[in-house]
């Protein structure tokens, strides 16, 4: 998969809410240092860590607004709409940068404001 096809595969797994398939698309030694979760190493952590998701979201969207790829690198600044199972809506702008190699993550960082996910973190 070229990079704009794995960025493009990451917003719809997730938008699905196929975590399992989502983990896939990175590589077994990714990194990503997570607005939220903070630094996460490999894919089976990420995946571990993805097992909890559905459970502090009964619904999840992460609309990408604008792509940029140059090469093995792509910026997206999506926006995120989430309902917890007690109906807490959390909505926020976001930016996600990842490095892409051999059609896989291996690095994704992202950027955004904590204070509307305060409710499900509470922090």
């Amino acid at each position: 998969m070229s990079t704009r096809e794995v960025v493009d595969t990451y917003y719809r797994l997730a938008n699905e809410g196929d975590w399992d398939a989502w983990c896939d698309l990175f590589a077994i030694d990714q990194t990503m240092d997570e607005q939220l979760a903070g630094h996460v190493e490999g894919r089976e952590t990420l995946r571990e860590m993805m097992k909890g998701f559905p459970q502090m979201y009964a619904s999840f969207a992460n609309v990408p607004r604008f792509v940029v790829v140059d090469g093995e690198q792509a910026a997206v600044v999506s926006d995120i709409t989430a309902r917890t199972p007690d109906g807490i809506t959390v909505e926020a702008a976001v930016c996600n940068y990842f490095r892409v190699r051999g059609g896989l993550i291996t690095y994704m960082t992202n950027v955004h404001d904590t204070v509307p996910f305060a409710p499900v973190t509470g922090k």
